[in-house]
């Protein structure tokens, strides 16, 4: 086979190594089926898997920025009054590593883990031998299974707030005030210096 491009110098038998795409409308089937056979056979458990914390990025690029963690914390848990070993049997992911760097976050983390135990429905492991812990017969029967993401981070908007420009707004030079600041801090220790030297001389 002749190559449009007369440099273009091909491996022996390269068009097998070629890779299409031609079978995405069939993968794209595929996928939504295998989802539904995991949804059946993992029923009545959330279809997005265990709940997860909310954490900040790493790097201070990426740390304003939340995003779901890997687990909660043994002193998230023991707030919200969740045994460690009860928690990965009812759908909550556990992390013994992390540790909790802002008190902000541990209360929201809490918080979190009290709104799923309010919601949370747990069904008996045998139909007819129904233990301490689980939910009520009226419960069970109008428990529906959670498609997609339950407990979803809420990205918020900051709030601006506009105001009216005024004349000293206007007049102001952010470039002179920064550079006049830049050379009173490169100066300020000499300044000291000599205010001090020149209280001395007064003194005597």
């Amino acid at each position: 086979m002749l190559s449009p491009d007369p440099n273009g110098h091909f491996k022996k038998k390269w068009e097998n190594y070629v890779k299409s795409t031609f079978n995405q409308p069939a993968m794209k089937t595929r996928r939504r089926i295998a989802r539904q056979n995991k949804a059946v056979k993992i029923f009545p458990r959330p279809t997005s898997g265990p709940l997860r914390p909310v954490v900040h990025g790493q790097t201070l690029k990426y740390n304003m920025k939340v995003r779901t963690g890997k687990g909660f914390t043994l002193e998230e848990l023991k707030a919200a009054g969740i045994p460690k070993k009860l928690a990965p049997t009812i759908g909550i992911s556990v992390d013994h590593h992390r540790k909790n760097r802002s008190l902000e976050g541990f209360q929201y983390n809490v918080q979190r883990l009290k709104t799923y135990k309010a919601k949370l429905v747990i069904f008996p492991r045998r139909a007819h031998k129904v233990k301490a812990g689980d939910s009520a017969p009226e419960e069970l029967a109008n428990a529906t299974q959670v498609q997609g993401d339950h407990m979803s981070i809420v990205h918020e908007m900051p709030i601006i707030e506009l105001v009216k420009l005024t004349s000293n707004m206007k007049s102001f030079n952010a470039y002179e005030k920064i550079r006049l600041e830049g050379t009173n801090k490169r100066h300020a220790g000499a300044r000291a210096k000599r205010a001090a030297e020149a209280e001395k001389e007064e003194k005597k």
